[in-house]
């Protein structure tokens, strides 16, 4: 007897539909398994056939040939195992096939019949929907991220034996119903605060800058400084996550396995900072199953590179797709696939090897070789991608003491949410360009325009720094971001000369 069970698989971050074919048939015990099935695919059949037998049904001794169609994708994942063992059951009539009709079946079985969480069903779910599926059957543990997804009737099982008493009527599993949108109006209470960081107002703010247009950002100063405290506390003031882009994210973590146990969607914008020990395939993503790598899980939110010259240099390089592009892409001979990277980079590195260069309370070790040496472990393509060069000094022991004049996340957030504001309306109809950063050269054209007394000092900034056409460019999505600050319509000479000072590692240190 041939059943057929509807199930799905994730490919890059996105699901498709899968149909698991179940052919029962008289001949020698066998158990085949067809249509690129991976590693774990094809171990499925030890563990479906041991949780059928301790869940009390009878595993059949005949010639089983089991085919996952589309055959020309290859599978990966134990998200089949469920859709498998379903399709046994209906095959060798130990269960009706009248109760899968419409029903999507995802999920990893246990050798004792238990059901475990699978990577992906956020994304599965919404494939489900798009295919005009009337409800996905789910591990209960996978239950608060597929319910998010609205039109589409989400049920949750914890054993082998629930999933048959549901698909046979006897014991219909209750639907789970989540309502994103309050999810997202609950905006979860940061743990760090601008508040808490003493002086550094030059600093505080260059990130408010950074954080009202999105712009890539790199502190340079000494031990100490507060490089890390700063950086930690950007998310802090970065604008609400929509609806899509929790979407989005929230996909892209539970693909990689990263989402928190009984988590329904990524409300909060991310902060990952990896060590710099840390490969280009962990980096971007990649290995021989490709995965998202840190700067698709930073997707939305912050991507820290602390000690950024520590860095391997072809660790560094691969940034320049991400950064340019907002996405990766990972070929293989079979697949390519595209994985979402529009982050933030804020990185962190000393102004030279022993970390005290142009310190006053400290004396440099180093010869000026040395210090240009550590400077171009970081190459000049991509410190053109990073728009804001900012210099953090050392705090003095006299500006410790806490001060109630403090500016809060808060405030500094609500400045930030009325520029983006501002950009949103300006960029309204064009596809993926939300921020000054990600301006193209039209829209520069069109959006910041400049008076003669703009052109003269960009002129002078240029000959004298001696700037690139791409730092050029940033200067001007600086100033347009600072003038949406000012809530100003066009971008003026004060605009552009902090934007120019944002640039500091256009200009060589004294002596070097």
């Amino acid at each position: 007897m041939l059943a057929r069970i509807r199930s799905a698989a994730v490919l890059g971050i996105d699901a498709y539909p899968v149909d698991v074919e179940v052919d029962i048939s008289s001949g020698l015990p066998s158990f085949s398994t067809v249509g690129l099935p991976h590693g774990a695919v094809r171990e499925g059949r030890e563990r479906v056939s041991a949780a059928l037998t301790n869940a009390g049904y009878t595993f059949p001794l005949k010639r089983i040939t089991v085919n996952l169609a589309p055959a020309d994708i290859r599978k990966n994942g134990s998200g089949l195992d469920l859709p498998i063992a379903v399709g046994l059951l209906v095959a060798s009539e130990q269960l009706p096939g009248a109760g899968i009709d419409g029903e999507v079946i995802v999920g990893e079985v246990g050798l004792e019949g238990s059901l475990r969480a699978v990577r992906g069903v956020l994304s599965m779910a919404l494939a489900a929907r798009a295919a005009g599926c009337r409800g996905i059957l789910v591990p209960h543990d996978n239950l608060p991220e597929a319910a998010v997804v609205e039109g589409l009737e989400v049920r949750g099982a914890r054993t082998l034996g629930q999933v048959c008493g549901h698909l046979a009527g006897r014991e219909p599993l209750p639907q789970a119903r989540v309502d994103p949108g309050a999810l997202m109006a609950e905006r979860r209470r940061d743990e760090v605060d601008f508040a808490d960081v003493r002086a550094q107002g030059a600093a505080k703010r260059a990130l408010e800058v950074a954080a009202a247009g999105g712009h890539n950002l790199l502190m340079i100063g000494p031990p100490g400084s507060g490089k890390t405290m700063l950086a930690r506390r950007l998310p802090t003031i970065l604008p609400s996550m929509s609806l899509d882009e929790a979407l989005e994210t929230t996909k892209i973590h539970s693909v990689a396995g990263t989402l928190a146990a009984g988590q329904s969607l990524c409300t909060a914008r991310p902060f990952r900072a990896p060590h710099h020990t840390i490969s280009d395939a962990g980096l971007i993503g990649g290995g021989s199953t490709p995965r998202p790598g840190e700067v698709s899980l930073a997707h939305g939110g912050v991507l820290f590179l602390d000690e950024l010259p520590e860095f391997r240099r072809n660790v560094l390089e691969v940034l320049r797709q991400p950064l340019e592009d907002g996405v990766v892409t990972l070929s293989r001979a079979a697949v390519a696939l595209t994985y979402p990277a529009r982050f933030m980079l804020a990185a962190a590195m000393n102004p030279c090897a022993c970390g005290y260069y142009g310190d006053p309370r400290h004396g440099c070790r180093c010869a000026p070789l040395e210090v240009e040496r550590y400077r171009s472990r970081v190459s000049g393509p991509l410190l053109d991608r990073i728009d804001i060069h900012l210099e953090v000094p050392a705090v003095a022991c006299r500006d410790l003491t806490p001060r109630p004049d403090e500016e809060s996340s808060a405030v500094m957030r609500a400045r930030v949410e009325r520029a983006r504001v501002l950009q949103r309306e300006r960029f309204t109809g064009r596809s993926g360009v939300y921020a000054n950063a990600h301006m193209t050269a039209r829209d520069l054209r069109r959006y910041c325009a400049t008076s003669p007394e703009v052109e003269r000092l960009l002129r002078d900034a240029v000959n004298r720094l001696g700037l690139s056409a791409r730092a050029y460019h940033r200067v001007l999505k600086i100033a347009r971001t600072i003038a949406d600050l000012d809530e100003a319509a066009q971008v003026s000479v004060p605009h552009v000369s902090e934007a120019i000072q944002y640039r500091s590692l256009d200009r060589k240190p004294a002596g070097v």
